[in-house]
């Protein structure tokens, strides 16, 4: 079986995988940080989104031994110990979740667009999260969570 080596939130990780073992799956399995949701088992859903090398990936659609050597981020390493990433209190303030399955991706591709647009437009919002799925919304409160969350991240 081949080894991984990488970051995830800081701390270096490494183990043993099967070739075909997804990130996610090493992620909740392996390292036990099981923020990162599997939601739909065909990369639509986006509950699966981190960071790999600063990009919003679904980790559905990558294999462990792809991440070799990597920085990872998951939804567990945006808040600094008790406070809150600005993007997690906007959605906490703004009423962003609900049942919370799909929060994190959600989260993660919002955080990802924020460092990309400081202040995207709801269209922009909308147009991004195309590939995050709730299905308890009405995808309002999420759009206005991100907008906020992006003005607080500046």
């Amino acid at each position: 079986m081949p080894s991984v080596s990488m970051t995830i939130n800081g701390k270096q990780v490494a183990g043993e995988v099967e070739e075909r073992t997804l990130l996610v799956d090493f992620i909740r399995e392996d390292q036990r940080l099981t923020g990162t949701h599997v939601g739909c088992d065909t990369s639509q859903c986006g509950a699966c989104v981190i960071h790999v090398n600063g990009e919003a990936v679904k980790a559905c659609t990558m294999l462990a031994v792809q991440a070799n050597n990597s920085e990872i981020t998951t939804i567990e390493g945006l808040a600094n110990g008790d406070d809150l990433h600005p993007m997690q209190e906007a959605f906490r303030d703004n009423h962003g979740l609900q049942c919370g399955f799909c929060t994190p991706g959600m989260i993660m591709s919002a955080v990802a667009l924020a460092k990309r647009n400081s202040a995207p437009s709801e269209a922009e919002v909308r147009h991004y999260l195309e590939g995050n799925l709730c299905r308890c919304t009405g995808y309002h409160n999420i759009v206005k969570s991100v907008m906020a969350g992006a003005r607080a991240m500046t």
